[in-house]
């Protein structure tokens, strides 16, 4: 046993098992290095008035809303999620039992993370300004969203399993695309109300099923190059001739929104990032075999829940520290704007790497009263189980258009109801 702060480099190589696809593990925590220095380069604040106004970059720039097109990489997520997970399950096993261990190890730093804006906003709401307060408060919980998605996908990985040959893959991916399309023809040329386009959720559906295809290799290299090249070019007419903005990151001057609800075009991108993935998986997997970026790889994978929750309360405290001394990092022209950049950048790396050292263990160590639910069986009480743990997903994917104020606070109890409930039940 190391008694180092992380296992060695030769650690972890020998306690990687020969058969573990590290392409899979490399495009996990790649895509989340990439969302957490997306988010430091791009999120820009100022307090005026006693008012907290924390914006984009995306909303400045054009070339940066273009270069989302790389840099929006949620797709992966879930392609990599499900490529991991669907070979655990087995047909006849019990749903709720396999959903309930999967969220048993996703809501666990979750738990901890809420203890934090519990106490956090407690405090803060006597401190500051109240138009400082309630904007920090709603941006508190918004990356849970991808949680809430997460679980809703894995709830049908049972169905996506079912999935064997390259003829049915193609079905699903072309069915789940023509819906998202007939949904966005609705909302263009219709008055359809606006929750109409949160059907387009299930595009989330589409890297999951290349996930499947990838890990059952019914769609080799070769040809998802060609699929991911020929969704690029569909994806430039849609916005050249189409509705669509630029952009795959939501921003306020959005007529129509690429991400929330999710649009024909993000679909499209998943569609592209994911056929990608598994073009690059071999050479990927080649350089996955280095010692020193497996390492880092295999140490990241083992808080990647730590660095995606955590990241979001540093980074605004970062910038109330910076925007409270009077150097807001807000208007690009602005002579100090590179130098507050860099900074902010430099401050964010120190602070996310001890709270991943300091806080990985919550995210890894049993948690009393809710690890070691079980239910054994298929049956009602698996049924149950598994409904319940969809419920939670939902209110926590539904609670992000708040965050911890308004109906925010309510719909974050119904998210801790049903997991307290479906695991009273997973005895």
């Amino acid at each position: 046993m190391s008694t180092t702060l992380f296992p060695s480099p030769a650690e972890i190589e020998t306690s990687t098992p020969a058969g573990r696809d590290r392409a899979i593990d490399v495009i996990r925590i790649t895509a989340l290095t990439g969302v957490i220095l997306g988010h430091t380069l791009m999120a820009t604040s100022i307090i005026r008035d006693d008012v907290f106004i924390w914006s984009n970059l995306l909303t400045e720039s054009t070339v940066l809303q273009a270069l989302t097109w790389i840099f929006q990489i949620m797709p992966l997520f879930f392609f990599a999620g499900v490529a991991a997970s669907v070979q655990s399950w087995t047909p006849g096993d019990s749903w709720g039992n396999w959903l309930m261990r999967r969220c048993t190890r996703l809501y666990r730093p979750v738990f901890y993370y809420l203890g934090f804006w519990g106490v956090t906003l407690t405090m803060l709401h006597l401190l500051l300004p109240i138009n400082v307060y309630r904007p920090i408060a709603g941006i508190a919980t918004q990356l849970l969203w991808f949680l809430g998605a997460y679980v809703l996908v894995l709830a049908a990985v049972p169905m996506l399993a079912r999935i064997t040959t390259t003829g049915q893959f193609v079905i699903a991916v072309a069915a789940a695309y023509a819906f998202v399309a007939s949904v966005d023809a609705v909302r263009v040329h219709t008055a359809a109300p606006t929750l109409l386009g949160y059907l387009n959720l299930s595009m989330w559906l589409i890297p999951g099923l290349f996930g499947v295809a990838y890990r059952r290799r019914l769609l080799a290299p070769a040809p998802a190059l060609v699929l991911s090249v020929a969704m690029f070019v569909v994806n430039v007419a849609l916005v050249l001739k189409g509705p669509y903005e630029l952009s795959l990151v939501g921003i306020e001057t959005q007529q129509l929104k690429n991400m929330s609800p999710p649009s024909l075009l993000l679909a499209g991108h998943a569609i592209m990032m994911c056929a990608l993935a598994i073009a690059a998986a071999p050479a990927i997997s080649r350089w996955a075999r280095r010692p020193r970026i497996w390492w880092l790889t295999a140490i990241g994978n083992s808080g990647a829940m730590t660095l995606y929750l955590w990241h979001i309360p540093l980074l605004l405290g970062v910038h109330l520290v910076f925007d409270y001394l009077g150097y807001p990092r807000f208007d690009p022209g602005s002579p100090s704007f590179v130098a507050l950049s860099v900074l902010q950048t430099v401050a964010m790396v120190v602070a996310v790497g001890i709270a991943f050292t300091v806080l990985r263990p919550l995210e890894n160590d049993p948690m009393p009263f809710w690890d070691g639910g079980l239910v054994a069986r298929p049956g009602s009480r698996s049924a149950l189980v598994g409904t319940l743990l969809c419920v939670a997903g939902a209110a926590t994917l539904a609670s992000v258009g708040w965050g911890l104020k308004d109906l925010g606070l309510y719909l974050t109890a119904v998210m801790v109801a049903a997991l307290v409930a479906a695991r009273a039940l997973a005895r």
